[in-house]
Protein backbone atom coordinates (compact mmCIF):
# COMPACT_ATOMS: atom_id res chain seq x y z
CA UNK A 1 0.00 0.00 0.00
CA UNK A 2 1.19 3.44 -1.23
CA UNK A 3 1.55 6.47 1.64
CA UNK A 4 -1.20 8.10 -0.29
CA UNK A 5 -3.49 5.08 0.52
CA UNK A 6 -2.03 4.91 3.94
CA UNK A 7 -2.90 8.56 4.39
CA UNK A 8 -6.29 7.95 3.12
CA UNK A 9 -6.98 5.42 5.36
CA UNK A 10 -6.09 6.94 8.08
CA UNK A 11 -8.00 9.80 6.96
CA UNK A 12 -11.23 7.46 7.22
CA UNK A 13 -10.25 5.77 10.40
CA UNK A 14 -11.03 8.98 11.86
CA UNK A 15 -14.42 10.04 9.91
CA UNK A 16 -15.60 6.61 10.53
CA UNK A 17 -15.19 7.42 14.91
CA UNK A 18 -16.50 10.85 14.26
CA UNK A 19 -19.76 8.68 12.29
CA UNK A 20 -19.53 6.43 15.55
CA UNK A 21 -20.38 8.94 18.09
CA UNK A 22 -22.58 10.70 15.68
CA UNK A 23 -24.80 7.62 14.61
CA UNK A 24 -24.58 5.14 11.59
CA UNK A 25 -22.95 5.92 8.27
CA UNK A 26 -25.51 6.96 5.93
CA UNK A 27 -23.20 5.49 2.70
CA UNK A 28 -21.90 2.49 4.56
CA UNK A 29 -20.26 1.83 0.71
CA UNK A 30 -19.00 5.32 -0.11
CA UNK A 31 -15.62 5.33 -1.85
CA UNK A 32 -12.91 5.97 0.14
CA UNK A 33 -11.17 8.51 -2.45
CA UNK A 34 -13.97 10.22 -3.15
CA UNK A 35 -14.73 10.53 1.04
CA UNK A 36 -11.32 12.17 1.49
CA UNK A 37 -11.62 14.22 -2.02
CA UNK A 38 -14.67 15.57 -0.76
CA UNK A 39 -12.78 16.44 2.56
CA UNK A 40 -9.66 18.39 0.77
CA UNK A 41 -12.00 20.02 -1.21
CA UNK A 42 -13.75 21.77 2.05
CA UNK A 43 -10.25 22.94 2.85
CA UNK A 44 -9.82 24.26 -0.36
CA UNK A 45 -12.89 26.19 -0.29
CA UNK A 46 -12.12 27.81 3.05
CA UNK A 47 -9.02 29.31 1.50
CA UNK A 48 -8.53 32.96 0.77
CA UNK A 49 -7.03 33.99 -2.52
CA UNK A 50 -3.73 35.11 -0.65
CA UNK A 51 -3.54 31.04 0.95
CA UNK A 52 -4.28 29.50 -1.90
CA UNK A 53 -1.68 31.22 -4.00
CA UNK A 54 0.65 30.47 -1.74
CA UNK A 55 0.40 27.01 -1.69
CA UNK A 56 1.86 26.65 -4.93
CA UNK A 57 5.40 28.06 -4.40
CA UNK A 58 8.43 26.77 -2.48
CA UNK A 59 11.41 28.90 -2.20
CA UNK A 60 14.67 29.26 -0.41
CA UNK A 61 16.28 31.48 1.71
CA UNK A 62 19.38 32.49 3.33
CA UNK A 63 21.06 31.57 6.49
CA UNK A 64 20.99 28.65 8.86
CA UNK A 65 18.00 30.21 10.53
CA UNK A 66 14.34 30.59 9.08
CA UNK A 67 14.03 34.61 8.49
CA UNK A 68 11.42 35.71 10.82
CA UNK A 69 9.66 37.61 7.68
CA UNK A 70 8.99 33.85 6.25
CA UNK A 71 7.76 32.55 9.62
CA UNK A 72 4.95 35.30 9.29
CA UNK A 73 4.03 34.20 6.05
CA UNK A 74 3.78 30.43 7.06
CA UNK A 75 2.05 31.50 10.23
CA UNK A 76 -0.52 32.68 7.54
CA UNK A 77 -0.71 30.06 5.19
CA UNK A 78 0.92 31.36 2.63
CA UNK A 79 3.40 29.21 1.07
CA UNK A 80 3.81 25.39 0.56
CA UNK A 81 6.84 25.07 1.75
CA UNK A 82 10.47 25.63 1.63
CA UNK A 83 14.02 24.17 -0.34
CA UNK A 84 17.27 23.91 1.41
CA UNK A 85 21.03 24.71 -0.19
CA UNK A 86 23.99 24.31 0.74
CA UNK A 87 23.96 28.03 2.95
CA UNK A 88 21.46 27.07 5.01
CA UNK A 89 23.27 23.43 6.31
CA UNK A 90 25.09 23.59 9.22
CA UNK A 91 25.52 20.55 11.75
CA UNK A 92 22.49 18.10 11.77
CA UNK A 93 21.66 19.08 15.34
CA UNK A 94 21.28 22.88 13.84
CA UNK A 95 19.25 21.79 10.32
CA UNK A 96 16.72 20.15 12.72
CA UNK A 97 16.16 22.84 15.13
CA UNK A 98 15.86 24.80 12.03
CA UNK A 99 13.23 22.41 10.35
CA UNK A 100 11.43 22.24 13.64
CA UNK A 101 11.23 25.84 13.88
CA UNK A 102 9.37 26.03 10.82
CA UNK A 103 6.88 22.78 11.04
CA UNK A 104 6.28 24.61 14.43
CA UNK A 105 4.73 27.90 12.71
CA UNK A 106 1.03 27.83 14.42
CA UNK A 107 -1.08 28.07 10.85
CA UNK A 108 -4.59 28.23 10.02
CA UNK A 109 -6.85 25.16 9.94
CA UNK A 110 -6.97 22.70 7.00
CA UNK A 111 -2.89 24.11 6.72
CA UNK A 112 -1.42 22.30 9.60
CA UNK A 113 -0.02 19.34 7.33
CA UNK A 114 3.48 19.19 7.75
CA UNK A 115 4.72 21.93 5.46
CA UNK A 116 7.38 20.50 2.22
CA UNK A 117 10.69 20.89 2.86
CA UNK A 118 12.95 19.87 0.32
CA UNK A 119 16.78 19.40 -1.03
CA UNK A 120 18.47 18.21 -3.31
CA UNK A 121 20.12 15.16 -2.21
CA UNK A 122 21.00 12.83 -5.07
CA UNK A 123 24.17 11.61 -4.30
CA UNK A 124 27.87 12.63 -5.99
CA UNK A 125 28.20 16.17 -7.14
CA UNK A 126 24.21 16.81 -6.62
CA UNK A 127 24.22 16.72 -1.86
CA UNK A 128 23.14 19.22 -0.22
CA UNK A 129 23.58 17.10 3.08
CA UNK A 130 26.59 15.01 4.31
CA UNK A 131 25.53 11.53 4.41
CA UNK A 132 23.86 9.07 1.99
CA UNK A 133 23.09 8.60 -0.85
CA UNK A 134 27.08 7.45 -0.48
CA UNK A 135 26.87 6.91 -4.57
CA UNK A 136 26.44 8.86 -7.38
CA UNK A 137 23.07 7.51 -9.54
CA UNK A 138 25.75 6.61 -11.98
CA UNK A 139 27.60 4.52 -9.93
CA UNK A 140 23.94 3.00 -8.27
CA UNK A 141 22.94 2.73 -12.09
CA UNK A 142 25.98 0.05 -12.37
CA UNK A 143 25.14 -1.61 -9.33
CA UNK A 144 21.35 -2.73 -9.55
CA UNK A 145 18.22 -1.47 -8.05
CA UNK A 146 18.48 -3.65 -4.77
CA UNK A 147 22.15 -1.18 -4.15
CA UNK A 148 19.97 1.75 -5.39
CA UNK A 149 16.51 0.85 -2.56
CA UNK A 150 19.39 0.83 0.35
CA UNK A 151 20.91 4.00 -1.18
CA UNK A 152 17.15 5.46 -1.27
CA UNK A 153 16.23 4.18 2.15
CA UNK A 154 19.45 5.34 4.05
CA UNK A 155 18.94 8.71 2.27
CA UNK A 156 15.20 8.65 3.54
CA UNK A 157 16.34 7.75 6.96
CA UNK A 158 19.34 10.32 7.07
CA UNK A 159 16.77 13.13 5.60
CA UNK A 160 13.94 12.42 7.95
CA UNK A 161 15.95 12.58 10.79
CA UNK A 162 16.79 16.24 10.19
CA UNK A 163 12.79 16.92 9.50
CA UNK A 164 13.54 17.02 5.30
CA UNK A 165 10.53 15.28 3.96
CA UNK A 166 10.87 15.56 0.25
CA UNK A 167 14.17 14.61 -2.31
CA UNK A 168 14.12 16.03 -5.36
CA UNK A 169 15.93 13.00 -6.74
CA UNK A 170 15.95 10.77 -8.66
CA UNK A 171 16.77 11.96 -11.61
CA UNK A 172 15.23 9.79 -14.14
CA UNK A 173 17.40 11.59 -17.13
CA UNK A 174 18.49 9.00 -19.81
CA UNK A 175 21.80 10.15 -19.36
CA UNK A 176 23.39 9.93 -23.41
CA UNK A 177 27.22 10.63 -23.90
CA UNK A 178 28.16 13.75 -24.10
CA UNK A 179 24.86 15.41 -22.14
CA UNK A 180 25.78 17.37 -19.00
CA UNK A 181 23.94 14.38 -16.84
CA UNK A 182 25.90 11.94 -18.10
CA UNK A 183 29.43 14.13 -17.28
CA UNK A 184 28.07 14.90 -14.01
CA UNK A 185 27.42 11.24 -12.99
CA UNK A 186 23.60 12.49 -11.93
CA UNK A 187 22.04 9.85 -13.94
CA UNK A 188 21.40 5.79 -13.84
CA UNK A 189 22.67 4.96 -17.01
CA UNK A 190 22.43 5.49 -20.49
CA UNK A 191 19.56 2.65 -21.05
CA UNK A 192 15.69 3.57 -20.32
CA UNK A 193 15.42 0.23 -18.56
CA UNK A 194 18.52 0.55 -16.26
CA UNK A 195 17.32 4.23 -15.31
CA UNK A 196 13.80 3.16 -14.48
CA UNK A 197 14.86 -0.09 -12.44
CA UNK A 198 17.46 1.84 -10.34
CA UNK A 199 15.60 5.33 -10.19
CA UNK A 200 12.43 4.18 -9.47
CA UNK A 201 13.71 1.54 -6.86
CA UNK A 202 16.06 4.25 -5.03
CA UNK A 203 12.22 6.30 -5.24
CA UNK A 204 10.81 3.23 -3.38
CA UNK A 205 13.51 3.87 -0.63
CA UNK A 206 13.00 6.95 -0.05
CA UNK A 207 9.17 6.92 0.27
CA UNK A 208 9.41 3.45 2.53
CA UNK A 209 11.33 5.72 5.01
CA UNK A 210 8.44 8.97 4.66
CA UNK A 211 10.16 11.00 2.06
CA UNK A 212 8.60 12.43 -0.93
CA UNK A 213 10.06 11.57 -4.09
CA UNK A 214 10.62 13.67 -6.98
CA UNK A 215 11.20 11.79 -10.47
CA UNK A 216 12.99 14.86 -13.22
CA UNK A 217 13.34 16.48 -15.35
CA UNK A 218 10.69 15.58 -17.53
CA UNK A 219 10.52 14.59 -20.50
CA UNK A 220 14.09 14.19 -19.94
CA UNK A 221 17.27 16.51 -19.91
CA UNK A 222 19.66 13.70 -20.93
CA UNK A 223 20.43 14.39 -24.44
CA UNK A 224 21.55 18.04 -24.01
CA UNK A 225 24.85 19.86 -23.18
CA UNK A 226 23.41 23.10 -21.43
CA UNK A 227 22.46 22.82 -17.87
CA UNK A 228 19.22 24.99 -18.07
CA UNK A 229 20.24 26.29 -14.74
CA UNK A 230 22.89 27.86 -16.82
CA UNK A 231 21.40 28.76 -20.14
CA UNK A 232 18.36 27.96 -22.34
CA UNK A 233 18.21 24.89 -23.73
CA UNK A 234 16.41 22.74 -26.68
CA UNK A 235 16.02 19.27 -27.22
CA UNK A 236 15.38 18.69 -30.86
CA UNK A 237 14.91 14.61 -30.36
CA UNK A 238 11.66 13.15 -32.27
CA UNK A 239 8.26 12.70 -30.34
CA UNK A 240 8.44 9.38 -30.95
CA UNK A 241 12.13 9.46 -29.62
CA UNK A 242 11.72 11.07 -26.38
CA UNK A 243 8.11 9.36 -25.92
CA UNK A 244 10.24 5.96 -26.50
CA UNK A 245 13.57 6.59 -24.70
CA UNK A 246 13.41 9.55 -22.19
CA UNK A 247 10.23 9.32 -21.00
CA UNK A 248 10.39 5.59 -20.34
CA UNK A 249 12.00 5.95 -17.13
CA UNK A 250 8.92 8.20 -15.87
CA UNK A 251 5.87 5.76 -17.27
CA UNK A 252 7.48 3.32 -13.95
CA UNK A 253 7.48 6.06 -11.65
CA UNK A 254 3.99 6.96 -12.41
CA UNK A 255 3.07 3.23 -12.00
CA UNK A 256 4.91 2.90 -8.86
CA UNK A 257 2.58 5.79 -7.36
CA UNK A 258 5.77 8.54 -7.48
CA UNK A 259 4.74 11.47 -5.74
CA UNK A 260 5.86 14.35 -7.47
CA UNK A 261 7.49 14.89 -10.72
CA UNK A 262 9.92 17.69 -11.85
CA UNK A 263 8.66 19.14 -15.24
CA UNK A 264 12.04 20.35 -17.18
CA UNK A 265 13.14 24.20 -18.11
CA UNK A 266 14.56 22.88 -21.63
CA UNK A 267 11.93 23.22 -24.51
CA UNK A 268 10.59 20.44 -26.84
CA UNK A 269 9.42 21.38 -30.45
CA UNK A 270 8.48 18.01 -31.14
CA UNK A 271 6.15 18.35 -28.34
CA UNK A 272 4.79 21.49 -28.94
CA UNK A 273 6.39 23.39 -26.61
CA UNK A 274 7.25 26.08 -29.29
CA UNK A 275 9.44 28.67 -27.70
CA UNK A 276 7.75 27.86 -24.43
CA UNK A 277 10.09 25.62 -21.51
CA UNK A 278 8.82 22.42 -20.44
CA UNK A 279 7.01 23.52 -17.41
CA UNK A 280 5.08 26.10 -19.16
CA UNK A 281 3.89 24.22 -21.56
CA UNK A 282 -0.18 22.71 -21.36
CA UNK A 283 1.46 20.70 -24.22
CA UNK A 284 4.00 18.86 -22.13
CA UNK A 285 2.32 19.24 -18.76
CA UNK A 286 -1.03 18.76 -19.43
CA UNK A 287 -1.37 16.85 -22.32
CA UNK A 288 1.85 14.35 -21.99
CA UNK A 289 2.30 13.95 -18.54
CA UNK A 290 -1.31 13.86 -17.01
CA UNK A 291 -2.92 13.00 -19.98
CA UNK A 292 -0.83 10.09 -22.36
CA UNK A 293 1.20 9.46 -19.42
CA UNK A 294 -1.80 9.44 -16.66
CA UNK A 295 0.48 11.10 -13.55
CA UNK A 296 -2.10 12.28 -10.98
CA UNK A 297 0.22 13.50 -8.62
CA UNK A 298 2.19 17.03 -7.73
CA UNK A 299 3.91 18.46 -10.39
CA UNK A 300 6.47 21.02 -9.36
CA UNK A 301 8.33 23.30 -11.90
CA UNK A 302 12.63 23.50 -12.18
CA UNK A 303 13.92 27.03 -10.84
CA UNK A 304 11.63 29.77 -12.04
CA UNK A 305 14.35 32.10 -11.56
CA UNK A 306 17.06 30.41 -13.57
CA UNK A 307 18.15 31.87 -17.53
CA UNK A 308 16.59 28.24 -18.91
CA UNK A 309 13.27 28.90 -17.31
CA UNK A 310 12.56 32.94 -18.41
CA UNK A 311 12.35 32.59 -21.92
CA UNK A 312 12.06 36.53 -22.22
CA UNK A 313 9.38 37.27 -19.55
CA UNK A 314 9.36 38.95 -17.13
CA UNK A 315 8.71 37.17 -13.66
CA UNK A 316 4.82 37.50 -13.28
CA UNK A 317 4.12 36.21 -16.73
CA UNK A 318 6.73 33.19 -16.03
CA UNK A 319 4.41 32.41 -12.80
CA UNK A 320 1.23 32.88 -14.46
CA UNK A 321 2.27 30.68 -17.73
CA UNK A 322 3.56 27.88 -15.33
CA UNK A 323 0.03 27.97 -13.16
CA UNK A 324 -2.13 27.99 -16.53
CA UNK A 325 0.49 25.02 -17.85
CA UNK A 326 -0.47 22.76 -15.42
CA UNK A 327 2.49 22.98 -12.85
CA UNK A 328 1.20 22.75 -9.58
CA UNK A 329 4.35 23.92 -7.22
CA UNK A 330 6.67 26.60 -8.47
CA UNK A 331 9.87 26.31 -7.46
CA UNK A 332 12.15 29.33 -6.26
CA UNK A 333 15.32 30.08 -5.16
CA UNK A 334 14.32 33.02 -3.20
CA UNK A 335 11.47 33.76 -0.94
CA UNK A 336 11.16 37.48 -2.29
CA UNK A 337 11.00 36.09 -5.88
CA UNK A 338 8.35 33.26 -4.72
CA UNK A 339 6.21 35.77 -2.90
CA UNK A 340 5.97 37.73 -6.22
CA UNK A 341 4.91 35.04 -8.01
CA UNK A 342 2.69 34.68 -5.33
CA UNK A 343 0.88 37.76 -5.62
CA UNK A 344 1.08 37.19 -9.94
CA UNK A 345 -1.17 34.00 -8.86
CA UNK A 346 -3.57 35.87 -6.50
CA UNK A 347 -3.90 38.59 -9.39
CA UNK A 348 -4.14 35.42 -12.58
CA UNK A 349 -7.00 34.07 -9.89
CA UNK A 350 -8.82 36.77 -8.78
CA UNK A 351 -9.04 38.49 -12.50
CA UNK A 352 -10.20 35.05 -13.98
CA UNK A 353 -7.13 34.80 -16.16
CA UNK A 354 -6.27 31.64 -14.17
CA UNK A 355 -9.20 28.92 -14.28
CA UNK A 356 -10.53 29.13 -10.48
CA UNK A 357 -11.45 25.00 -10.82
CA UNK A 358 -8.01 24.16 -11.78
CA UNK A 359 -6.28 26.02 -9.65
CA UNK A 360 -7.83 24.61 -6.76
CA UNK A 361 -7.76 21.30 -8.31
CA UNK A 362 -3.74 22.02 -8.41
CA UNK A 363 -4.07 22.84 -4.50
CA UNK A 364 -6.07 20.14 -3.56
CA UNK A 365 -3.13 17.93 -5.27
CA UNK A 366 -0.41 19.89 -2.65
CA UNK A 367 -2.58 19.65 0.39
CA UNK A 368 -2.98 15.82 -0.30
CA UNK A 369 0.89 15.20 -0.48
CA UNK A 370 1.58 17.39 2.60
CA UNK A 371 -1.35 15.07 4.37
CA UNK A 372 0.87 11.58 3.50
CA UNK A 373 4.18 13.06 4.95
Amino acid sequence: MNRRLVAIAAGLFTLAAAAALAGPWREADEDPATAVAAASASVVLDLSPKQLSGQRVVCGFDGRRAPSGLLRVLRRGELAGVILFEDNIGSRRAVRRMTRAIQATNRPPGLRDPLLISVDQEGGLVKRLSGPPTSSAAAMGARGSAYSRRQGAATGRSLRGVGVNVDLAPVLDVARPGGFIAEQLRGFGSKPGRVAAAGVAFAQGLEAEGVAATAKHFPGLGSTSQNTDLRPATIRLGAGTLRRVDEKPYESFIAADGDLVMVSSARYPALGTGRLPASQSKAVVNRELRGRLGFEGVTITDSLEAPGARAGAGPAKVATRAAAAGSDLLLYVHCDAGMRAALALRRGLTSGKLQREAFERSVDRILELRATL
